[in-house]
């Protein structure tokens, strides 16, 4: 299976669950919005203003390549539990076309290896 690492340093900011999204979020070519009844979480690019008390900085986003099927199981469960047993945390997001794990850009390089180690083909731009 492949893997590509995207390009973005990322952070992941939480706002109030009322809160407004701001404009700038949607002019970005990469983000992710989530709202439930406690928060409302936003993934963007690092250098993006966002005005919140929360925010962790300093992330990375590997994708799966290629469309995944709904029927298809296990496929991000696989790779989480890889990464979790090298002690690698993650941040999942998952879209209608495939999911994309989330890695701190210190952790990166060991996420790379252990990954490679299990058969994984691990593109980068």
């Amino acid at each position: 299976m492949e893997l590509k690492i995207l390009e973005n340093k990322l952070k992941v900011v939480k706002l109030k669950n009322d809160a407004a999204i701001p404009e700038i979020v949607w002019k970005q070519g990469f983000y992710s919005i989530t709202r439930t009844d406690e928060e409302l979480s936003i993934v963007v690019d690092e250098d993006v203003n966002i005005e919140s008390d929360k925010a962790e900085y300093n992330w990375r986003a590997i994708r799966i390549t290629g469309i995944l099927d709904f029927s298809l199981i296990g496929i991000l469960a696989k790779i989480s539990t890889i990464l979790a047993q090298a002690k690698i945390s993650i941040f999942a997001i998952s879209t209608y076309n495939t999911d994309y794990i989330l890695i701190k850009t210190d952790q990166l390089d060991d996420a790379i290896d252990v990954l490679r180690q299990n058969g994984y083909q691990i593109l980068q731009d």
